[in-house]
């Protein structure tokens, strides 16, 4: 692993869109998580290969309590892989699953989508982008 390549990592936050729901949107909803970014702000897939362990989620959903796991890229999907949450290594039915995560910009103001455990798909507004400490 080279320091360029640990140099792509990002602590991205994502902010709960506006919805039916919660018309203001909300920060109280969302994710935090590190991945690897390209010039482009899109996930640079082979500096995950090298920096997956680094590459963490913290799920914060109101009062409930904060759930930690990694980001993950399985195979299976509308393009052949997914990128997904995954919060208990070796079981799916927690997973959550970004939707053609692949394909976005992870740059503030974009908006990107994750569908839920329950299957639930909800829209996120990248709030901020920073380098990861």
């Amino acid at each position: 692993m080279t320091d360029a390549t640990t140099d792509m990592l990002q602590r991205i936050r994502l902010h709960l869109a506006r919805s039916k729901d919660f018309p203001d949107g909300s920060a109280r909803h969302g994710y935090e998580f590190v991945a690897p970014l390209d010039a482009t702000g899109h996930i640079a897939v082979e500096a995950w290969k090298d920096l997956r362990e680094r590459c963490t989620v913290t799920r914060f959903w109101g009062s409930d309590v904060p759930e930690q796991g990694r980001l993950l890229h399985r195979a299976g999907g509308a393009d052949g892989a997914s990128w997904v949450f995954d919060y208990e290594e070796g079981q799916s039915d927690d997973d959550e699953t970004g939707y053609r995560f692949g394909d976005h910009a992870f740059v503030p103001g974009e908006y990107v989508s994750l569908r839920d455990e329950d299957g639930v798909m909800h829209t996120f507004v990248v709030f901020t982008v920073q380098p990861a400490a």
